[in-house]
């Protein structure tokens, strides 16, 4: 019995080391998120003044530091009204109208999570034919 049990031990340990671990996901600078999100809210909203898109682009380089200190969660919970707040004063009612408007991205994930019901996920039901 003792037999038995070591291999399928032994299996179970074999099989929980051949696993690859998740790549790690590459760490952007503040210089390159405040230049993505900038260059994002540019082509969404179609400013062409390179006045503003350069004080845009200072604004979300100010936040995307202050992000990179490790802030607990109400304090980017603040810094994200901050940003909203500096947006509504930097574009027109109109742009500011049509950001808060527009599509949000799903975030991406790693192959096979689609599939995984997780405690946060809701289980889809399907109708039957």
């Amino acid at each position: 019995m003792r037999k038995y049990l070591l291999i399928i031990s032994l299996f179970f340990s074999v099989s929980l080391l051949a696993q690859e671990p998740l790549p790690e996901r590459p760490h952007r600078t503040p210089e390159e998120e405040a230049l993505t999100q900038t260059t994002r809210l540019v082509r969404e909203l179609s400013i062409t003044d390179s006045v503003r898109i350069d004080t845009i682009y200072k604004m979300h380089l100010k936040y995307a530091r202050m992000r990179h200190l490790g802030l607990t969660r109400a304090e980017n919970m603040q810094r994200l009204q901050d940003i909203y707040a500096e947006l509504r004063l930097l574009l027109t009612a109109e742009e500011f109208e049509r950001f808060m408007n527009h599509p949000v991205e799903q975030p991406r994930r790693p192959r096979g999570a689609a599939n995984v019901q997780g405690p946060n996920r809701p289980v889809q039901q399907t109708e039957p034919q």
